[in-house]
């Protein structure tokens, strides 16, 4: 009796195919990672600028009195002072007598607002983000000192109606500022990518 030999049967299990499957997963998952990138981008990159335009907004409404924050007639150039309300308003924490005898001044309002400036031109435009990280947390500092969340009564007594005795707007913005300095958030809808090119900045990282 003749024995026929059967070629021999595929069992389904095929390397090549794995191999494909392989290259397919990971060609997803670099595209994954790519959109994550460009996604992340466009998200700091719209952090910077909003966060910018909250240094800005505040510079333009104390000089020019637009009737949000600062009354139409009141505006630095109206002769008003920027800081004379805030800080003469200040009703607790450590620095309350220093802040009213600061109160007006003209030193503090050149300090001030000019810092406002700075911190929000440079950090819409995306240029030396590091030394608006550091002017900004700066200022912010000084707000949050003036505002004293710790503090449950103000220094005449009534309740302060503080929220949280440490995290507040101040330190958010701060936070953001750092945050955007740190990950060199300038290049996507802003100047940082020209800004680092020049001789001065390649020289001086702390001007990035």
């Amino acid at each position: 009796m003749a024995v026929h030999e059967h070629p021999h049967r595929s069992s389904g299990f095929h390397l090549p195919s794995i191999r494909r499957h392989g290259a397919a997963s990971a060609t997803e998952t670099d595209a994954s990672a790519r959109t994550g990138t460009v996604a992340a981008r466009y998200a700091l990159a719209s952090l910077r600028l909003f966060t910018g335009f909250v240094f800005l907004w505040a510079f333009l409404d104390k000089t020019f009195g637009f009737g949000y924050a600062t009354a139409s007639g009141k505006g630095w150039i109206d002769g008003g002072s920027p800081t004379k309300g805030f800080l003469s308003s200040v009703a607790a924490g450590p620095m309350e007598a220093t802040f009213h005898s600061w109160a007006g001044d003209t030193w503090v309002d050149w300090l001030f607002m000019p810092g406002m400036l700075g911190v929000g031109v440079a950090v819409m435009s995306g240029v030396a983000l590091r030394l608006s990280a550091l002017a900004g947390t700066l200022i912010m500092a000084f707000m949050w000192i003036a505002e004293w969340p710790p503090a449950r009564h103000l220094s005449d007594g009534t309740p302060s109606m503080s929220t949280n005795p440490f995290t507040d707007y101040h330190v958010i913005y701060a936070l953001a500022l750092i945050v955007l300095a740190a990950v060199g958030a300038g290049a996507t809808w802003g100047l940082g990518r020209l800004w680092a090119q020049l001789p001065v900045v390649r020289d001086q990282s702390w001007l990035r």
